[in-house]
């Protein structure tokens, strides 16, 4: 755990070295109170809850979350300090982690700043704060399933650029493979690749959390999810560790 930590600080640090972080931060927080209060209807509904909130999160760290592991590992392999990292005394694995777990905290503290949503709906009504801690709790389910994905990209390529398009690209698949779009349209196609894709949808497990239903089965995919794609990250490195 202790080299993994480090590498955790490390990378943390990094972020608000660079002006990468607070851009990020402002961004989020601008985007999520503007959608919220605007296309949301926050006001119009009635209701004191975070749903107009919470309907525009996975959509918002689509994109967001691809500009945050973009670096993570491209970087590393451009100025050439992957090779150093990877022999320090710590696995492959610990810096896998490590690294996930710096952007994983920092997505958690850009969630933290949004608490003055939390105080608007407390102050205006009565609302159900369990259904708002777990649609949070979803939130950062979402931002880690993202993070995972970017991550295991980033490990493939020097390219920055490159990195953020196939995460923004993959991340997209995940998230609109439950749409009523996309699942009406292979329903009546190929009824089990709707079904598939119903299974693998990011956002058709987040809408559970959303509504405040913390179910076993969807902490299990995201787990899952989160797991296998720091698998493949640690695999990606092998191969370019290899070569």
């Amino acid at each position: 755990m202790g080299p993994m930590l480090t590498v955790a600080r490390r990378e943390l640090a990094g972020y608000f070295a660079t002006p990468v972080a607070y851009v990020f931060i402002v961004i989020f927080l601008v985007l999520s109170g503007a959608l919220t209060f605007t296309l949301g209807g926050f006001f119009n509904r009635g209701q004191a809850d975070l749903q107009p909130f919470f309907n525009f999160v996975p959509w918002l760290f689509l994109f967001l979350v691809p500009a945050l592991t973009m670096r993570l590992w491209a970087e590393e392999r451009r100025l050439g300090t992957i090779e150093l990292l990877l022999t320090l005394p710590l696995t492959q694995w610990q810096a896998v982690w490590g690294k996930f777990l710096a952007a994983w905290a920092f997505c958690a503290v850009a969630l933290a700043l949004t608490f003055p949503l939390w105080v608007t709906i407390n102050a205006l009504g009565n609302p159900d704060n369990g259904v708002v801690l777990a649609g949070y709790l979803g939130c950062l389910m979402v931002a880690g399933a993202y993070l995972a994905v970017g991550a295991a990209l980033s490990a493939a390529t020097k390219n920055q650029v490159i990195a953020f398009v196939l995460a923004v690209a993959a991340c997209f698949l995940f998230a609109a493979a439950g749409s009523p779009i996309v699942t009406d349209f292979l329903s009546t196609r190929v009824p089990a690749l709707a079904e598939l894709a119903r299974a693998v949808s990011v956002t058709e497990r987040f809408n559970s959390f959303a509504r405040g239903v913390v179910a076993a089965r969807d902490v299990v995919f995201f787990a899952s999810f989160i797991g296998f794609w720091l698998f493949l990250n640690a695999v990606v490195l092998d191969h370019r560790k290899a070569d």
